[in-house]
């Protein structure tokens, strides 16, 4: 789905007054009129940052599920099993960890247009004294807190099986750094929509300099993480597990900052994404240049980190909603 900083995003701000994912009215939790959707699927979409890419959630989802306890990985496979609309993009991602990228196969349908500001939240930070524009809700903090709500306490099978895609996506994406931040400046006084407005020149796959975003290029993971195929075709599966140990390797699990033991502390996670963004993410970056070797090999590390930090928090959630 469409990450923070697409124009359309920022028309999304406007976000319906009825939530969508409390409407139990509904199982499917979705517009009537997705049947129509599901006929029309749009083959061209516009280009647009994605949250950490598919290859970085599936990094996140499959470092969780490795360790999900027994109930708890039970539980995640009855619900990804449920054919939730729209059913024939529910159909690839049936396991944990293709089960990391649906919401963002969702970008297909404007019916889905209302989920877009969930996946991040937009931290204001001036760099020149320019006011900041206003926190906007809901964002990815609130959409966390209601869909681990649906989680424990719904008794709809359904709507536990789109909260449980929700949150395996979501907690990939609070924790790109870029998806919790917004630079504030005169030129931008409503933000730089996570570095979407920051150009940059980065080599492509040919070793020839294109233009890209920031935002994006750290949806990539600075270039390191399986890439998306044609059309946003996620990875292949057998190149996560490599990447997983890379991000795990030199980011141990007994780190007292990860806070395992407080699993819903969403708040704290978009903070640490904040002082991340601040500190790594857009220091030392000029609009239109090139990064520089010292800032990709550092935010090479803190991407990883980052990555393997979600997996580990999102299995420690899981396992707090089932528990042994």
């Amino acid at each position: 789905m469409l990450q923070a900083g697409s124009p359309s995003e920022v028309q999304a701000h406007s976000y319906p007054k009825e939530n969508l994912m409390k409407n139990e009215t509904n199982p499917r939790l979705y517009k009537s009129a997705i049947a129509l959707g599901l006929a029309c699927l749009i083959l061209c979409t516009p280009a647009t940052s994605l949250g950490w890419g598919a290859g970085g959630h599936m990094i996140v989802a499959q470092i969780a599920f490795k360790r999900l306890n027994p109930k708890a990985k039970a539980n995640a496979k009855e619900l990804l099993a449920i054919a939730i609309n729209p059913a024939n993009i529910s159909a690839r991602s049936k396991d944990f960890v293709n089960a990391s990228h649906w919401p963002d196969d969702l970008r297909q349908f404007p019916e889905f247009d209302s989920f877009k500001p969930l996946h991040f939240i937009d931290q204001p930070f001036s760099i020149d004294g320019t006011p900041l524009p206003p926190l906007p809700t809901p964002n990815i903090v609130t959409a966390l807190e209601e869909n681990v709500n649906i989680l424990k306490t719904s008794t709809d099978k359904n709507a536990q099986a789109q909260a449980l895609r929700f949150i395996i996506h979501f907690v990939g994406d609070i924790h790109q750094p870029l998806h919790c931040a917004t630079r504030v400046s005169s030129a931008n006084p409503e933000g730089d929509r996570g570095g979407n407005l920051v150009s940059i020149k980065i080599p492509d796959q040919n070793g020839k300099t294109k233009k890209s975003n920031l935002h994006s290029y750290w949806d990539g993971g600075i270039g390191t993480f399986p890439r998306t195929g044609p059309n946003f075709r996620p990875p292949p599966l057998s190149q996560i597990p490599a990447a997983a140990a890379k991000a795990t390797a030199g980011n141990p699990d007994t780190d007292p900052d990860l806070k395992l033991d407080d699993p819903l502390n969403f708040t704290a996670w978009a903070a640490e994404s904040l002082t991340l963004a601040k500190g790594v993410a857009y220091k030392g970056i000029k609009n239109g240049a090139k990064p520089t070797a010292a800032y990709n090999a550092k935010a090479v590390k803190v991407a990883r980190k980052r990555v393997a930090w979600g997996g580990y928090r999102l299995a420690a959630l899981l396992n707090s909603i089932w528990p042994n």
